[in-house]
């Protein structure tokens, strides 16, 4: 087993022993990631565990890690000296040392549903020992949340993707919706299928600016000249807004757990994190889900009865589990939707009309859109990524003439196939909706005149990796990369034919040949000119 004891050129031995707050680096996209798989790994080897198992072991270890961050002012108590783990003796003491912090961690009360009071940290000392020192140098907690997130959740999907059609979102593609649908602090935010709880966390990131700034207005100071006192009343408001607005269903129970991790390593506030199966009758989901639903929402847990007294939320991000290999047949289930009828198309005018008898089976995701659409607050909106068949085959008409009349649609973006590469092919595409008002659907229907409005359309067509999940980069008209003018610089040292020494200033980072960080922007400017409030 191979440490590393070498501290860097501004550092010293004592911080690769015991790190203060003020020596832990902040880590970078890769290094985090690596050191994630690197420490995930090594439990996989040495503990001779399955990888769900290993993974969750991880997990304890960095939430330990991150419980002595936020222990301010006491010193940190999360590192394993070279001494310690050169002998067996030591490598006890640095396992008390940890176990003590996970006795803290469990105690926290937004962990309470994430670890059971008897769990411990199931690792050898020799292997805990080993996991401490790859994570003992980084701060967590100053981490940018995106790159939390990306390493996160890259790794929770390596271990927990499961077999349910359960294909998660690429980040670029998430922050892309969630810009887009611009969720505010006040809003109620729901992912139906929640998976590793990344469209939840952007989400909540993306209205934690908006607080920022309104909080930085209030009280006259920018965030680096905060005392403890603000940081500490700004972290209040935080968790308020995951404990009142932030909902994530999955059906998957290791998700859901994996979620509620992300959201706390990201936001200091688990929400509201709950399993169920969002299909579902409502009058079947299980009491203690009700129970914390209810709650969360300051509604009587008795008025929760049927498909028709669920729209709680004013926004939903989602990208739902589909694929015709995990139908839906049960017709209790069925039997709720619209979507899940026989339909008949008028070959003439092409109209469809929906009859009173039910499909034998429904892919989940066209159940899904409809189950959102219940979910929704009239005017309420949703950005949803579902596949290109549903949106384009003749066969599903249906569909699309039900979201006409139902919803208001106010953007499509066709996404390049390969973005759910290496796992999946399925081309899809995100659709932006707005639930309309009971009013707007009888006028409609009344007058039979549909309202007439534009329609936000973009290709997305550099999505920012190929087929095998390669990242890709700009290049110039001659295939050469382009580089980020304004960043790192370095100088490239070279000699000349005739001995001469040059130096060339370079620089270090590429750029990303990805469109969607291009799509919010061009959007909030056509919402302007359409007069969209939101």
């Amino acid at each position: 087993m191979d440490y590393n004891d070498i501290p860097s050129a501004d550092g010293s031995l004592d911080d690769i022993n015991r790190p203060k707050r003020t020596t832990l680096k902040n880590a970078s996209d890769d290094n985090l990631l690596f050191t994630f798989k690197t420490c995930h790994n090594h439990i996989y080897v040495n503990e001779g565990m399955q990888k769900q198992p290993a993974f969750f072991e991880l997990l304890k270890v960095i939430f330990c890690k991150i419980e002595d961050e936020r222990n301010i002012p006491k010193p940190l108590e999360f590192y394993a000296t070279s001494e310690e783990r050169s002998n067996g003796d030591g490598q006890l003491t640095v396992k008390n040392r940890i176990e003590k912090i996970f006795e803290r961690v469990k105690k926290e009360k937004k962990n309470a549903k994430i670890f059971e009071a008897n769990d411990g940290i199931n690792l050898h000392p020799r292997t805990l020992s080993y996991i401490v020192s790859e994570l003992q140098k980084y701060s967590l907690l100053n981490t940018r949340i995106d790159i939390k997130g990306k390493a996160y959740e890259e790794i929770v999907g390596a271990n927990l993707r499961g077999d349910r059609g359960e294909f998660f979102t690429p980040r670029n593609v998430m922050q892309m919706v969630v810009e887009m649908i611009n969720p505010t602090i006040d809003d109620k935010v729901l992912d139906s299928s929640c998976g590793t709880g990344g469209f939840v966390v952007t989400a909540m990131t993306h209205a934690m600016k908006q607080l920022r700034s309104e909080f930085t207005k209030d009280i006259g100071k920018d965030k680096e000249n905060w005392n403890d006192y603000e940081k500490k009343a700004f972290q209040d408001k935080i968790s308020d807004m995951a404990k009142n607005n932030y909902f994530g269903f999955d059906i998957n129970p290791d998700l859901v757990k994996a979620t509620k991790m992300n959201m706390v390593m990201n936001n200091d506030g688990s929400g509201n994190i709950l399993q169920t199966n969002s299909l579902l009758p409502p009058h079947e989901w299980t009491d203690d889900f009700k129970t914390r639903l209810s709650s969360a929402l300051q509604i009587d847990k008795k008025s929760i009865i049927n498909q028709y007294d669920i729209g709680f939320f004013d926004v939903i991000v989602t990208n739902p589990p589909f694929g015709s290999k995990i139908p839906i047949k049960d017709h209790a289930i069925l039997s709720q939707f619209e979507l899940a009828r026989i339909w008949n198309q008028d070959k003439k005018t092409g109209k469809w009309t929906m009859t009173d008898r039910y499909q034998s089976s429904v892919s989940p995701e066209i159940l899904f859109i409809e189950r959102c659409y219940q979910f929704l607050k009239p005017g309420g909106r949703m950005g949803i990524v579902l596949p290109d068949a549903l949106l384009g085959s003749p066969g599903t008409g249906y569909i699309r003439e039900w979201l006409i009349k139902n919803t208001k649609i106010i953007a499509s973006i066709d996404l390049h196939e390969d973005t759910f590469q290496p796992r999946n092919g399925t081309q899809t595409s995100v659709l932006i909706l707005q639930k309309k008002k009971k009013e707007e659907i009888s006028k409609e229907e009344s007058t039979g005149q549909m309202a007439d409005y534009n329609i936000y359309m973009a290709i997305v067509d550099k999505i920012g990796h190929d087929k095998r999940g390669n990242t890709l980069f700009k290049r110039d008209n001659e295939g050469n990369e382009i580089m980020v003018p304004e960043k790192q610089n370095v100088y490239r040292l070279d000699e000349t034919s005739a001995g001469d020494k040059t130096a060339q200033m370079e620089s270090r980072e590429k750029i990303v040949d990805d469109q969607t960080i291009l799509v919010p922007d061009i959007f909030r400017k056509w919402k302007i000119n359409e007069g969209i409030s939101w």
